[in-house]
């Protein structure tokens, strides 16, 4: 009698739900992994080099969004890998950095990182471009310098003469000319020219304004406005700096005596372009606000940018009883008390010509 045989049990049916766990379970693991990755690329990217050979500016315009100033940069070549200007945009966006970007021209530098590059633009650390304004420069010459610049922003009318600029620049009724305190200013690029201007003009003033506080009180001027006159003669006169002070003290003398000053860089500068280099005997002669040898007095304004050595000395002028000086040919001066030691001085450096100043 055979045995009958057990029947097979049914296999269960994976349920809908557990199917679908397994792929949100596989999913999710899946895109864990790619996270990981991603964030482990993302950390490379973000620390390995820009796509620079050498340094280059790159400028960032007002109001400029991120995307797009990760695009300019892309397209300019700066990063070494397009997904380093995704990764730096994201990382901008999750630390709040994205509206942080200010404006202005950056050196990158080839061994910035994106991660390095965004601290630069955060920061604002601009390159600073330079412009140089010289002792002894008129005003027509710094101004000149100002609009040549390629990197300041032109604003002021080519034809606007002095008057109208000195308005612009918050002056008006003053003269331009020593106006504007020579020394190397430092800018970032964009700024405006009347800007520029603006702040060599408070330079000046706060370097008046503190070395008229602490003059020599027995000075014969009316005002820092007369001072800043002598200190432009003594910036043209000077060719040694040691001297600015004795030279300060002839003026002065004469200026306190009622002796004319006598001063041919004032003739030179009343004379103006049709100056040819030589001074004859016609332009000692012919009457100018600037001829010191016609007029009495300081001339009406300054004849140039006169340094802070220049108008230190004008404040503190050398005691003595020297009247008279005369160029003894290497830059440096002959003083004498009278007419008759300036006259044998004329002569023996100037070989029987006229002294440098009488």
């Amino acid at each position: 009698m055979s045995t009958p045989k057990k029947p097979k049990k049914a296999k269960p049916k994976r349920s809908w739900l557990g199917r679908m766990f397994r792929r949100l379970l596989t999913l999710m693991l899946t895109s864990v992994l790619a996270g990981i990755v991603l964030l482990f690329d993302g950390h490379q990217q973000l620390d390995a080099p820009l796509g620079l050979s050498e340094p280059r500016n790159f400028d960032i315009e007002a109001g400029s969004s991120l995307p797009k100033i990760l695009a300019k940069a892309n397209e300019q070549g700066v990063f070494s890998a397009h997904r380093q200007a995704i990764y730096l945009g994201l990382l901008a966006r999750i630390d709040g950095r994205a509206a942080m970007v200010k404006a202005g021209e950056y050196r990158i530098e080839p061994t910035m990182t994106p991660r390095s590059l965004l601290a630069l633009w955060v920061s604002g650390k601009t390159v600073l471009h330079e412009l140089q304004l010289i002792e002894g420069w008129r005003f027509a010459d710094a101004l000149k310098k100002v609009r040549e610049s390629p990197v300041l922003t032109q604003t002021l009318a080519p034809d606007l003469d002095d008057a109208g600029l000195m308005t612009a620049l918050g002056q008006p009724g003053k003269s331009a000319e020593g106006r504007l305190f020579p020394d190397t200013y430092r800018f970032s690029k964009g700024m405006s020219d009347v800007a520029f201007l603006r702040k060599a003009v408070a330079a000046q003033e706060q370097v008046l304004a503190e070395e008229w506080a602490g003059r020599d009180p027995t000075l014969p001027y009316d005002g820092p406005e007369q001072a800043l006159i002598m200190a432009s003669i003594i910036e043209k006169e000077t060719g040694v700096a040691a001297e600015r002070e004795q030279i300060a003290g002839v003026f002065v003398r004469r200026l306190q005596i009622g002796m004319r000053l006598q001063t041919d860089p004032t003739v030179i500068y009343g004379i103006g372009s049709a100056y040819d280099g030589n001074i004859h005997s016609r332009d000692l002669l012919a009457d100018t606000p600037y001829n010191t040898y016609t007029r009495d007095g300081l001339p009406p304004t300054p004849i140039c940018l006169p340094g802070r050595a220049s108008v230190h000395a004008a404040m503190h002028p050398a005691a003595g009883s020297a009247l008279y000086f005369v160029g003894k040919g290497d830059g440096s001066h002959q003083f004498s008390a009278t007419l008759t030691e300036h006259n044998e001085a004329v002569r023996r450096y100037q070989l029987g010509g006229r002294g440098a100043a009488q």
